[in-house]
């Protein structure tokens, strides 16, 4: 066997069992109740309130609460028992459970029940019906917040609800003829298939002819007998489907089509309006996914007017993230890339210009969040070099002064509010269950709404660590270990290595449990030691570190976790004997 070269450790948490009593999980505790009553509290629906700086949450399933910003004071907006006297006395039936909500503004809220959107008056304690004739099987509901027109898709057509009354936007006869609906496979962030335009005026989609696409087979086994569906699935080296974007004029009762060109089977990626709503730009890519332009096109005529930028890469260019225009500059947007090796935020005008590269480093952008209310600083999320944590930042669009906002090493995961000025930071570590905080965006903390127990502090449990070993290239690779409870170095342990890899997943990060759920202590109470690595190809590492794996999948990712288990391997208390994969 190779000798194992252990690299020096970037950071070593350890979570001590010495607190843990005697209890042990079951496997309904590991597998079921370790996602209900053994995961940290939360607040449910935790949200800001609109127009205001007061947030809102729902309690136990059954009370809507209103909080503050400024102080620890929280009052009831409505129970869910007097909501359902409400909806009774509107011949409306109950819900069983505080439905999902969101706010219309500081003094009402919407939800869908029972096929039609209702709004409540908390102050006059009213509620206003809207009845959602949608038709059966309706589906990607997308609401324009103006005017609260609702685009959605029945089989392979469009139609819009709009003031009581149902539109049909489309009517292709051919099945495989599918408009409003996401494309591509949902793959490059695209996540649905309608875009309303600024003002609502006006409703782009997708129309994706799949008849040239060959079948595949996908057998349900959940029928008695078996039965089999036929999807459409594009093989590499066989035809793939054509994509066009749509734009339909409310006022006009009229579609046109943009002139996207060819080949037709390029992928139409990223749909964003002008805030004028007289352009539309479209992140186009390859087929070989290897050259993009993001094109801008006239959303009147569906001329194509002229491409901003290119960008190109050897492996693959990956569009995830739509252009952000400025707040207060409808001729500047923020543009995405990973043209430096890691995701960050760069600067052009309407006009094809880079005026600035806005962040840089060894670490990625993961989140492009808002901006402050007079749109001179925009806020983001963004990793650490070794990818694990989360934290926030401001950035001054002009000086480019960047500050970070949140305290404590770990994930925060933001809620900003409307105008920019406060935000809800959900932040967890390996230590730290759940802390739910507010802050200013100058960063001064101003309040603190839920300090999460430890849910399972009554448990015996065995260590959890984060470490990083070397892989053959060179770079760190972040592990994750389990050890069995009343661990003894002087034993030798079976040991379970848990992988998955591949572009998009990242298993370990530096929150509750490192990102890992309940089987794993089960399984070290059990005797084992659980072990997991992020080889190569994995998120948040940079395009190198991902892209290592093109046209080669299986072959780094095997040698990354053969590292693994040779590491495992040079460990005293370990039995290179039984060692397998999960």
């Amino acid at each position: 066997m190779k000798k194992i070269f252990f690299c020096p450790i970037l950071f070593l948490f350890i979570v001590s069992s010495s607190f843990a009593q005697n209890k042990l999980f079951t496997m309904d505790d590991a597998v079921l109740n370790g996602r209900t009553f053994l995961a940290p509290k939360r607040l449910n629906q935790l949200m800001w309130i609109k127009g205001s700086n007061n947030y809102s949450y729902v309690e136990k399933g059954e009370i809507l609460m209103k909080g503050y910003s400024q102080n620890s004071k929280t009052d009831t907006i409505i129970s869910l028992e007097n909501l359902n006297k409400v909806l009774k006395n509107n011949n409306i039936e109950n819900s069983p459970m505080f439905p999902l909500m969101a706010w219309e503004n500081e003094n009402s809220f919407g939800f869908d029940l029972n096929n039609q959107r209702i709004t409540f008056d908390i102050k006059t304690k009213n509620i206003s019906i809207l009845e959602k004739k949608l038709g059966q099987g309706a589906i990607g509901q997308d609401e324009e917040p103006n005017s609260k027109a609702l685009a959605y898709a029945i089989e392979n057509n469009l139609y819009i609800f709009k003031n009581g009354k149902k539109i049909q936007v489309t009517n292709d006869l051919e099945k495989n003829i599918v408009n409003g609906q996401s494309v591509h496979r949902d793959e490059f962030g695209i996540h649905k298939g309608t875009f309303w335009s600024p003002k609502g005026n006006l409703l782009a989609f997708y129309r994706m002819d799949q008849t040239m696409v060959s079948d595949y087979p996908i057998t349900d086994y959940n029928t008695k007998p078996a039965t089999v569906k036929n999807i459409k699935y594009p093989f590499a080296g066989d035809q793939s489907h054509q994509v066009t974007l749509g734009v339909y004029d409310l006022e006009k009762n009229k579609t046109i089509f943009l002139k996207t060109g060819t080949p037709v089977d390029q992928y139409l990626t990223n749909i964003a309006w002008s805030p004028d709503e007289k352009h539309i730009y479209i992140a186009v890519l390859t087929r070989d996914q290897n050259h993009l332009k993001l094109n801008c096109y006239n959303a009147i005529s569906g001329e194509f007017e002229k491409t901003l930028l290119e960008e190109k890469n050897d492996k693959y260019v990956q569009p995830l993230h739509t252009l952000k225009f400025l707040k207060n500059n409808s001729e500047q947007f923020i543009w995405q890339s990973e043209r430096d090796g890691f995701n960050h935020l760069y600067l052009y005008d309407t006009k094809g210009n880079l005026l600035k590269q806005l962040t840089k480093g060894n670490w990625e952008v993961t989140d492009l969040t808002d901006f402050d209310a007079k749109g001179e600083k925009i806020f983001y999320t963004a990793t650490n070099p070794n990818g694990l944590n989360r934290d926030f930042y401001s950035l001054n669009i002009k000086t480019n002064e960047i500050k970070r906002l949140t305290k404590g090493e770990g994930s925060h995961f933001i809620i900003l509010n409307e105008n920019g000025e406060y935000f809800l930071d959900n932040f967890s570590n390996i230590e730290t269950p759940r802390l739910i905080s507010i802050y200013k965006t100058n960063g001064e903390k101003t309040n603190e709404i839920l300090n999460a127990e430890n849910p399972i502090k009554d448990f015996k449990l065995g260590a959890l660590s984060v470490f990083s070993i070397k892989s053959d290239l060179g770079d760190d690779l972040n592990c994750r270990m389990f050890k069995p409870i009343d661990f003894d170095s002087t034993k030798k342990y079976p040991v379970i290595v848990y992988l998955y890899n591949g572009p998009g997943v990242q298993l370990i990060t530096n929150s509750w449990l490192a990102g890992a759920d309940l089987w794993y202590h089960y399984m070290a109470q059990k005797g084992f030691i659980v072990f997991t690595l992020d080889g190569h190809g994995s998120s948040h590492r940079g395009k190198a570190f991902e892209q290592v794996t093109f046209r080669n999948l299986g072959k780094v990712e095997m040698q990354d976790q053969l590292k693994g288990v040779n590491y495992l391997t040079s460990l005293s208390y370990v039995n290179p004997d039984r060692m397998g994969i999960h």
